[in-house]
């Protein structure tokens, strides 16, 4: 789970920096296909720590 919670803190880092960077170019965020992409990416991860937290207490 150690390697999930890495992962996601990693791409949470690149979802801040390129909202950051769409911020600093004015361009409206829900436009930026690319922050779209990498929030679909945190998301999924969300997902998958949110299963595993709840298998391991299911089976606690």
């Amino acid at each position: 789970m150690i390697s999930l919670l890495s992962a996601l803190e990693e791409e949470r880092q690149k979802l801040n920096e390129i909202g950051r960077e769409s911020l600093e170019q004015g361009a409206p965020l829900f436009q930026n296909s690319a922050l779209q992409a990498q929030s679909k990416k945190v998301d999924l991860l969300i997902v998958q720590l949110y299963r595993r937290v709840g298998i391991k207490q299911q089976s606690s």
